[in-house]
């Protein structure tokens, strides 16, 4: 049953009766509610009010998303990134093995040192064009210098035998160091003396120094095909696989256990 109308007249005489049709537009910023009832047209703004407070609060406490994007971008590009290039044999044993070190970001197997404009496998297998099975390492020099890569690399191939890798035959398995500057070229120049000096191997080193400024056919870096990439990781139980790619994956975990990758 609706109050009397003039009992609503005394409590608010601004109020039209319950039964009026008249409401309040969409433009009237008090709502009928509101003043027919003060205390509760109170308690609903001192609410709004802590609702926007605590809103603030979060908001101002939360990092924004462009302040998120720009902390992420800076850890990415706080990270040192340098480049070796080698060649020691068939690339899928090579790659496998620098993916296992810590520090190294990327392992791409791929094609260099041929005077051709090209270089695909169907070619390069039978040293049709002169390229070496090659990878290129991207690393973090904090992390690991090239002296290290260049000890990984004659601890894990055969530096003695021209054009060759156990059953592999042919320039296209030689072993090489492909720098990409100067100093790379120094640096290996300085390496190999100082293993012939203490006499590491019993027969001389055959590395060859050759160019990978990527300044003309013969420097050149062509990546191999799609699935010549994370070879062994993908087919760990191929024949080549287990009888010689992970020997040199063991024998790699076995000499740096302190430049492992923790986790892999």
């Amino acid at each position: 049953m609706s109050p009397p109308p003039v009992i609503l007249s005394l409590l608010a005489p601004n109020v039209a009766p319950w039964n009026s049709r008249e409401r309040p537009t969409r433009t009237d910023p008090t709502p009928v509610n509101e003043m027919w009832n003060p205390v509760r047209a109170t308690v609903l703004t001192l609410s709004t009010l802590l609702s926007i407070v605590a809103g603030s609060i979060l908001i101002a406490a939360s990092p924004s998303p462009t302040e998120s994007s720009v902390n992420e971008s800076s850890d990415a590009s706080s990270e040192k990134r340098a480049t070796a290039i080698l060649a020691g044999g068939c690339f899928w044993c090579t790659e496998a093995v620098y993916e296992e070190i810590e520090g190294v970001h990327d392992v791409v197997s791929g094609y260099i040192g041929g005077p051709a404009n090209y270089a695909v496998y169907d070619k390069v297998k039978y040293g049709q064009t002169g390229h070496a099975e090659a990878v290129k390492i991207t690393y973090d020099p904090d992390k690991l210098s090239f002296d290290e890569v260049l000890e990984i690399f004659f601890k894990t191939h055969d530096p003695t035998t021209l054009n060759q890798q156990g059953a592999d035959r042919g320039p296209q398995y030689r072993s090489s160091v492909f720098y990409v500057n100067d100093e790379q070229k120094e640096a290996a120049k300085k390496y190999i003396a100082k293993l012939e000096e203490k006499g590491t191997f019993r027969s001389p080193i055959v590395t060859k120094l050759e160019s990978g400024l990527d300044d003309g056919p013969m420097s050149k870096f062509y990546p191999a095909e799609e699935y010549h990439q994370d070879y062994f990781r993908k087919n760990p139980y191929a024949g080549y696989c287990q009888a010689v790619v992970s020997k040199k994956v063991r024998k790699t975990k076995n000499l740096f256990k302190d430049k492992l990758k923790v986790n892999r």
